[in-house]
């Protein structure tokens, strides 16, 4: 059920996108956008109380959500869980294709993990995501280093995916990233455990 916040946002962020590829995701133009969608001081507020960096979260989750409605129409039961990994990035970027400019101003400002903690708790957002979809149960270690070795894949699919409109060359840059991450995850914990802290230390912080 979608929450009177969640409607503000959509409609906050309906009026933002189709400015952000000229004008990037600032915030003058989020406030043009929210006097565009006519929402109130009060209503901006409660629909994005930091303002652009929510607004961007919201972009993302959003696009997570028709993931998630894409894979619901496909079997996934027959592949293998790499492959299920693979269809779920695939359609994340599926669903960010329409406003894919507004993803390379989103990058600028710090998509990557290496950038701001907002970046990593969105891109690590995005990896649980798409594991879940993939059907992964694990609670425990093993549950934090697939999403830790999967946060680290998503920039590079996501700059790959921007510098080429080539669907098979990005499809083969996925292949290609989650076998080395998969090579990684089998070659020790050693090798992640930075990595771990890093996203715990994150998380916690807003």
């Amino acid at each position: 059920m979608t929450t009177p916040s969640e409607k503000l946002r959509d409609a906050w962020l309906k009026a933002l996108l189709p400015l952000v590829p000229d004008g990037g995701w600032t915030a003058e133009l989020a406030v043009k956008a929210a006097n565009d969608a006519e929402l109130s001081k009060g209503e901006q507020s409660l629909a994005a109380p930091n303002g652009v960096a929510d607004l961007i979260d919201h972009f993302f989750d959003r696009a997570g959500d028709v993931m998630l409605e894409t894979l619901i129409t496909q079997d996934l039961n027959a592949l293998r869980t790499h492959e299920r990994v693979a269809s779920g990035l695939r359609a994340w970027l599926d669903a960010l294709d329409p406003n894919k400019e507004a993803v390379r101003k989103a990058a600028n400002l710090g998509l990557l993990p290496w950038g701001a903690g907002a970046a990593a708790r969105r891109v690590w957002r995005v990896a649980d995501t798409v594991w879940e979809a993939a059907g992964d149960t694990a609670t425990d270690y093993n549950r934090q280093t697939k999403r830790a070795l999967l946060s680290a894949v998503i920039p590079s699919v996501v700059m790959k995916w921007l510098d080429t409109s080539n669907q098979v060359e990005v499809d083969q840059h996925i292949e290609t990233r989650l076998k080395q991450a998969m090579d990684i995850g089998q070659a020790g914990s050693k090798m992640l455990k930075p990595v771990l802290e890093a996203f715990e230390a994150l998380k916690g912080k807003v």
